[in-house]
């Protein structure tokens, strides 16, 4: 039992290159708009595969997506593109993970690259029970890794500031059924 106690021990520190994680993929048919475009709840959806996996990698543990803090559409991706997922850990506070997610284009037949999204999530690491768990610091290297490390305090306050805003409206929000309210008032 003791063994298994030491094997879940987290280091205090780790590498973004650590938890980097690539994912490339077609655009198919089925996969676009009445734009021929890629849909952008798709492009979303595997954009929160790749960052949970980074996030996992980072901590060893499981994690629940706590935000979608942004997600910049930049350019449009279309059936003769291939997409490229690249995400690492930026940041991380006791328990929470900030994920970036550069989403990368490249034309199949003239192999032109472009940066079409751009993402940041927050996932906060959880034991079996669901409780919150301490994660490693994070040691940026690169010149990318760098200049999302030193931008992520301001991040994580407006994080913060939008959570409490978001919270103080939803308390605001009526959650009855609307043909079961007395007053339908504008």
């Amino acid at each position: 039992m003791k063994e298994e106690e030491d094997l879940t021990q987290i280091p205090a520190f780790k590498y973004c290159r650590e938890s980097r994680v690539f994912k490339t993929g077609r655009v198919f048919p089925n996969d676009v708009n009445n734009h021929k475009t890629l849909f952008g709840g798709k492009l979303m959806s595997s954009i929160d595969e790749v960052a949970s996996i980074s996030a996992m990698r980072h901590c060893r543990a499981n994690v629940v997506t706590a935000s979608t803090d942004s997600v910049d559409f930049l350019l449009p991706i279309r059936p003769t593109d291939s997409v490229c997922f690249e995400s690492f850990v930026t940041w991380t506070g006791r328990t929470s993970i900030e994920v970036f997610v550069k989403v990368i284009s490249e034309h199949l037949y003239t192999g032109e690259r472009a940066v079409a999204a751009t993402s940041f999530l927050t996932f906060v690491a959880v034991n079996e029970d669901g409780v919150p768990v301490s994660v490693p610091k994070i040691i940026p290297e690169t010149v990318e890794e760098k200049l999302m490390s030193e931008s992520a305090e301001e991040r994580a306050q407006l994080r913060k500031v939008r959570r409490s805003m978001s919270k103080k409206l939803a308390s605001q929000l009526n959650t009855s059924k609307y043909w079961e309210e007395n007053n339908h008032s504008n």
